[in-house]
């Protein structure tokens, strides 16, 4: 049996023409899901076609489920996963791939049902196998295709017996389509979609498009479905009965990702009636800007790259649903497919939920970038044929779901004749939505122009209009498809990216990079990444960049991401007793909200209320009188906190769910002061100072009021982030490279002296790494009133500094500690540039509930704007506020570990208490922090004061 379709660059053969999927009719239809027999052989010509043959015994196969991929079955048996950013796992020599080709060869042995008609038509429907198929019914070969995330339909019927039918399938690994599937993924061969045999009745429904266009200055919409075969169209509440064919004017609520309208009907030919679910809405590109029902929209978006941790890319309808309920739940709007057609019931719950799509092709050539894209497909005429194949079968699939409104080529592929070709058939098929592709920078084949990771200035002068490029260019819509690289700690700087897009009209909103931490459930690692499983070739855990944990768990970026997107702008001017309101939706008034405000002091709530605030049209602003302040707070800090949740349940949250909120101070807090009247004494090499303990020699800090106190000293490292080892798009610069480079991660402490005095323990170091010239001068000044103690610590650059510091501050271990009080920002992280979800207010954790559990450890954790905490017996205070991080391992320990498994608990809790933290930026892939969140090394002074806890 010859196996040379393999390499072929055709798409494949025998299968029908793409047409509309729709998830039921009254046909038959029987799911071949479930368990399947398989056996993998090392090359695509290992074993001969025999096996195919009713009669064949597969009783010494194994048995794998279906959808699934089997390298994440069997234990390791079958293969392991690879994962790779954008190089291919096998020699580029298109369309030529390995001798060494893993084949799995499947088999289902099924029986029809009793009621299953006698007519004869059918179908089999394979919604997803990576990457070639070649398929028998029977013993008879019926095609086979490429296209890993492509339906693909077989006529059976004229094969079918009422038992033991016998279906076979090869799957290859690698094929020519390989070649248009490298995106930024695990290399994941198996059937991972949907098997499904379909009876077609005579006269049953072909292919068909539903027109719904909606008309915003009448309010009516235009319904017209076309159909290969004839037959009628309904839609009770509108009144509508027509035929295929026919236009039907009626006025109608439109649809849109706000308010997802969906009006219910059938499409009824002689054989078959299948369910419609139809919104109204148009897209167009007026005014230089994408308008949806004649209005500017902006997407806040993410890019979803399909993705379970212990099944891969085979999703089961649940988890599709809760990816959409915590997209809406988190104020999400929009979804880029990236980088290939979804599972079509995914796109149901984005019409049924109301989110905006941009659906993409499944094409991505990255890995030509290394060869400075020579011989790539996308620009090679014997490929334009799979190109089309691909573009067809998405468009036709996904063509009659209104939340699709763009169309995408693919991603990173270079620009080439093919694409162009794809641009074309799609603006011919379909002229109601539009078409995007981030490679055409110059927008000949596009619709909008489209980036990823652009700094913030270089979006501000392109929002400016002051960009240049190509004419055609300068009048189009630009959004940015992907950035805030949402990998580790972060992203950071998104709300600086936000503030742009609300302030230029041609910014029309982005895609953060991406949905979900692609993180391998491991029995010994937690979650496995790239080259754990003894990759030849890997990106690392470069899969681990998602707003989400690979347990679907939100990380703290989403719910930054939350607080930045909200749709209602709540700001204040609380001395003249108001707040503002603003409606940022582009649809909904804000009639389903509620609003309340409350009062707290010292972080504390003492009155609630509610608000009452009108219906704001999109758009529109009130200033809403607040009650008069409680009285008798003017000595403490006050201030409002005004929300807006949901007044009733929705499909995707409850009543009272919270959309947006906002802060503002009405009085400040006093800074903490202290009377300088306890004495040093020195005794036994010990120097008492209040209720503090110090080593005579060394100046140590050992204990406050009984509590044990170890390690207290100037701290200016952190276990880097992920955006640290990352190189900046402006600057090239690597974070951690240059820090490790300068020694930041090795400072030696130097004592020069310990002076105790006639009111203060004063303790002069110089803090520097080996190697270099420059360093720190700190100076500890210890001053108590008898019951508290004070520290001051003064920090001088000494030489010439040449990079920002990673944080600066002081850190310490505290012998016992296991909960954590503060008053502050919370409940979760944040650090200068990712901290617009952190709420000041009193909050309480435990030490490990402290810690952020990213899939690959590092810095994490830091609780921001903190005037006081209590730890471990101790109560601290800020003067002014401070950073706040705890927990159970040394920063080294973090910086050394690979897994969260590699993390061992000690007896010890390591206190960081930080004046300054640098930025995180998005450098993981993008740009680095913007400049005012860099902490620079230069005089500074701070302040605590420690009490022991009674």
């Amino acid at each position: 049996m010859r196996d040379d379709y393999v390499e072929d660059v055709s798409p494949g053969r025998g299968a029908l023409a793409p047409r509309a999927w729709y998830a039921s009719s009254d046909a038959n239809s029987m799911s071949l899901n479930g368990r399947w027999r398989l056996r993998v052989s090392p090359t695509a010509d290992a074993e001969d076609g025999s096996f195919a043959e009713p009669g064949f015994d597969p009783a010494t196969w194994a048995e794998v489920t279906v959808p699934g991929h089997w390298v994440l079955q069997g234990d390791g048996a079958f293969g392991l996963p690879i994962y790779t950013n954008y190089r291919y796992p096998f020699p580029v020599d298109p369309p030529r791939v390995p001798t060494e080709n893993p084949t799995g060869d499947h088999l289902r042995v099924f029986d029809l049902p009793d009621n299953w008609p006698a007519d004869g038509g059918a179908t089999i429907r394979f919604d997803g196998v990576e990457s070639c198929a070649r398929v028998w019914l029977n013993g008879t070969d019926i095609g086979g295709f490429k296209g890993s995330r492509l339906p693909h339909e077989f006529t059976v019927g004229h094969l079918l017996k009422p038992s033991g039918n016998v279906l076979a399938v090869r799957v290859h690994q690698w094929s020519a389509g390989s070649y248009l599937e490298d995106q930024d993924q695990w290399w994941l061969p198996g059937i991972f979609r949907d098997v499904t045999l379909l009876h077609r009745p005579e006269g049953g429904v072909g292919d068909f498009f539903v027109h719904a266009p909606y008309d915003h200055g009448t309010g009516e919409g235009t319904l017209r479905v076309d159909s290969d075969v004839d037959g009628r169209v309904t839609v009770p509440a509108l009144g509508i009965d027509a035929a295929t064919g026919e236009a039907v004017t009626v006025a109608v609520q439109p649809w849109s990702a706000e308010m997802p309208k969906l009006y219910d009907g059938e499409l009824v030919t002689e054989g078959e009636r299948v369910p419609l679910r139809i919104g109204f809405r148009t897209v167009e590109l007026a005014d230089g800007l994408i308008k949806i029902n004649g209005k500017a929209v902006l997407f806040k978006g993410v890019n979803r790259h399909e993705w379970h941790p212990e099944t891969g890319r085979a999703l089961d309808l649940e988890t599709m649903r809760e990816d959409v309920l915590l997209m809406k739940r988190h104020n999400l709007n929009a979804v880029r497919t990236a980088h290939y057609p979804p599972h079509p019931a995914f796109l149901d719950l984005c019409d049924e939920y109301g989110l905006w799509v941009i659906d993409e092709a499944d094409l991505e050539t990255h890995g030509f970038i290394e060869q400075a894209w020579r011989d790539n497909p996308v620009d090679d005429d014997r490929w334009t044929p799979a190109l089309l194949d691909r573009a067809a079968r998405m468009v036709e699939r996904d063509k009659n779901h209104p939340s699709v409104v763009i169309w995408s080529l693919g991603n990173e592929a270079g620009t080439g004749r093919g694409l162009t070709a794809m641009a074309e058939w799609i603006h011919g098929r379909d002229s109601s939505r539009l078409v995007h592709y981030e490679g055409d920078w110059n927008c000949r084949d596009t619709d909008m122009y489209s980036r990823m990771y652009p700094g913030h200035a270089e979006v501000e002068r392109i929002g400016k209009e002051l960009d240049g490029g190509a004419h055609k260019r300068r009048e189009l819509p630009f959004i940015l498809c992907e950035y805030g690289h949402a990998m580790g700690n972060g992203p950071g700087g998104i709300a600086d990216y936000q503030r742009l897009f609300e302030t230029y009209d041609r910014l029309q909103g982005g895609f953060i990079w991406e949905w979900i931490d692609h993180g391998i459930k491991h029995p010994e690692l937690g979650y496995a990444y790239g080259g754990d499983f003894g990759e030849e070739l890997h990106d690392g855990n470069f899969v681990c960049d998602g707003l989400v944990f690979p347990d679907r768990q939100p990380s703290p970026g989403l719910v930054e991401f939350k607080k930045v997107i909200e749709p209602v702008r709540i700001g204040g001017d609380s001395p003249a007793g108001t707040v503002g309101i603003t409606n940022g939706y582009d649809f909904a008034d804000l009639s389903a909200l509620t609003f309340e405000w409350s009062y707290q002091v010292d972080g504390e709530t003492v009155e609630t209320g509610p608000l009452s605030v009108p219906a704001l049209a999109p758009g529109e602003s009130a200033d809403v009188k607040l009650p008069p302040p409680p009285a008798g707070h003017d000595a403490d800090e006050t201030q409002w906190t005004v929300r807006a949740v949901l007044a009733a349940d929705t499909g995707w949250a409850p009543k009272g769910h919270e959309i947006a909120w906002g802060q503002f101070p009405l009085t400040t807090r006093p800074l903490p002061t202290i009377n300088p009247t306890a004495q040093p004494v020195t005794g036994d090499g010990v120097v008492t100072l209040g209720p503090a303990s110090f080593d005579a020699r060394t100046g140590a800090l050992t204990a406050i009021g009984g509590v044990e106190v170890s390690g207290l000293r100037l701290d200016v490292w952190r276990a880097t982030t992920d955006n640290d080892d990352g190189a900046d798009w402006q600057t090239g610069i690597r974070n951690a490279t240059v820090w490790r480079d300068y020694g930041l991660h090795r400072m030696q402490h130097r004592r020069d002296s310990v002076e105790p005095g006639e009111d203060a323990l004063t303790v002069r170091t110089r803090v520097a790494p080996a190697a270099w010239e420059f360093g720190l001068t700190t100076v500890y000044r210890w001053t108590s009133d008898g019951d508290r103690l004070r520290l001051t610590v003064s920090v001088r650059p000494d030489g010439e500094w040449p990079v920002p510091l990673p944080r600066l501050g002081v850190r310490f271990g505290l012998a016992s500690a296991t909960a954590v009080r503060w008053f502050g920002g919370g409940p979760g992280e944040g650090y200068p540039d990712t901290k617009s979800a952190s709420r000041i207010g009193r909050h309480e954790s435990t030490v490990d509930a402290l810690q952020t559990p990213y899939v690959h450890p590092q810095e994490n954790g830091a609780r921001a704007d903190v005037r006081w905490a209590e730890i471990g017996g101790l109560r601290i205070e800020g003067d002014p506020e401070f950073f706040l991080s705890a927990r159970r391992w040394t920063t080294e320990q973090l910086d050394e570990a690979t897994h969260l498994t590699d993390l061992t608990p000690g007896d010890t809790v390591w206190v960081n208490l930080d004046h300054g933290l640098h930025g995180i930026g998005t450098a993981s892939c993008g740009t680095g922090p913007l400049p005012q969140y860099h902490l620079q090394a230069e005089p500074t002074e701070f302040s605590f004061v420690f009490s022991p806890l009674h």
